[in-house]
């Protein structure tokens, strides 16, 4: 069996329904599929017609492809990169990534670093786990550690995204806004997380919340540290969190497997240090770099609406520097970054990569997820937000209808 067909075999095509046709965005910034010497320029969230348009099928002969994969699907529905290149293959073609040029498709750009400019920067490390296992209260108590005892009281409000110094290097710790949140961002090209750090109750077990974590953790493809929580109950059991962890793949590095599992009490404050020892030896061994030389893009946490303070936003800077006075783009919005300060609002000029900062001078409250993109010009920030704002409304104004059968091949006919 080719190599591409046992890919293939293991993994269900998917199929999803969308709303454009052949072309969707202004006509002037549409990059069309374009075949040349039988190769096919992919580009994400292509139909069923893009697809036959690019192979040089009828979309007749496209959908009964599918038909023949076990898909049944209409001409505007999105077919996953696997079956693409499956079809292609056997059509003759090779697929390639579309090349972006359009400014206002930032977020889609592959962004190319000199690897002299790269330089070392801290962890990302999201922390995830069933509600009720003491994610938020582990979050303070790392956030807590850092300040002295006296100060340690006023820190009462959720952070959605923070620095801890250890050993003199720093970490960032950012709490998604639940799990499938997190996966919105990865989907949306945002690069959230570095580490994972997943925390199981020691007196609960794993529960379906537990693995829905797990499940979302193994997708973004980086390294799972779990922390066993709730160490100070007396009917804590973390062997039989390591058990059921084993079970789903997380085999601890005591049994010979390679996952760290570090028992705490976020409640009384215990094994901190030793979670925070075992992120920087993970950090070490993945040595995560960006370049600090280049205009900044990265993520928003989170932002909100402050009376006195208009639009703000907690910023991840993914690559390069923002500083004070540039212009950003953010998802559909835009503005000149006004002040930054982090979660003890100190002040600063610059963030630098990895680091979590609040920004404001936006014009509108933007999404948590939204990537964002530092430029040099406000007339291209505000041309760049008027282009995407246009885009989504274009997108909303049509609707989504079920295909049956029948109407399925009326549109192909």
């Amino acid at each position: 069996m080719p190599v591409y067909q046992k890919k293939f075999a293991n993994k269900k095509p998917e199929v999803r329904r969308t709303t454009h046709m052949a072309h969707n965005g202004p006509a002037k910034k549409e990059v069309k599929v374009i075949v040349g010497e039988k190769i096919l320029i992919y580009k994400p969230d292509m139909n069923v017609a893009q697809v036959a348009e690019g192979l040089n099928l009828s979309n007749a002969s496209m959908v009964k492809k599918l038909m023949q994969l076990g898909l049944m699907a209409s001409i505007n529905q999105v077919i996953d990169r696997d079956t693409i290149e499956f079809i292609a293959l056997e059509e003759g073609y090779a697929v390639k990534n579309e090349v972006i040029t359009d400014v206002s498709r930032y977020d889609e750009m592959a962004i190319v670093d000199d690897p002299k400019d790269m330089k070392k920067r801290p962890p990302i490390v999201t922390v995830m786990g069933h509600v009720d296992h003491g994610k938020t209260t582990l979050l303070d108590a790392i956030r807590k550690s850092r300040v002295v005892e006296g100060e340690a009281g006023g820190i009462t409000q959720h952070i959605g995204a923070y620095q801890v110094i250890r050993n003199g290097e720093p970490i960032t710790f950012i709490d998604t806004p639940g799990h499938a949140a997190f996966t919105e961002m990865r989907a949306r090209g945002a690069k959230v997380t570095d580490l994972v750090v997943l925390v199981v109750a020691a007196d609960d077990g794993v529960m379906p919340q537990t693995l829905e974590a797990l499940d979302h953790a193994k997708a973004a493809k980086v390294p799972i540290i779990v922390a066993v929580n709730k160490m100070d109950k007396p009917s804590a059991n973390p062997e039989r969190v390591m058990n059921e962890l084993a079970e789903h793949g997380l085999i601890p590095e005591a049994w010979g497997g390679k996952t760290p599992y570090v028992q705490v009490s976020a409640l009384r404050k215990t094994g901190i240090d030793e979670l925070l020892d075992v992120i920087q030896l993970l950090s070490e061994i993945e040595e995560f770099t960006a370049n600090p030389k280049r205009l900044a893009k990265g993520t928003v946490i989170e932002a909100s609406l402050d009376k006195g303070r208009g639009a703000v936003a907690t910023l991840i800077v993914e690559t390069g520097t923002l500083h004070v006075g540039d212009y950003i783009v953010i998802g559909n919005t835009y503005g000149k970054v006004r002040t930054m300060q982090d979660d003890l609002k100190k002040r600063y000029n610059e963030a630098l990569p990895s680091q979590p900062i609040e920004v404001t001078g936006l014009n509108e409250v933007p999404q948590a997820g939204d990537v964002f993109m530092a430029f040099t010009d406000e007339r291209v920030t505000r041309d760049i937000a008027g282009e995407r704002q246009s885009r989504q409304k274009d997108g909303e104004s049509k609707t989504v209808k079920k295909t049956s059968l029948d109407s399925m091949f009326g549109e192909i006919e």
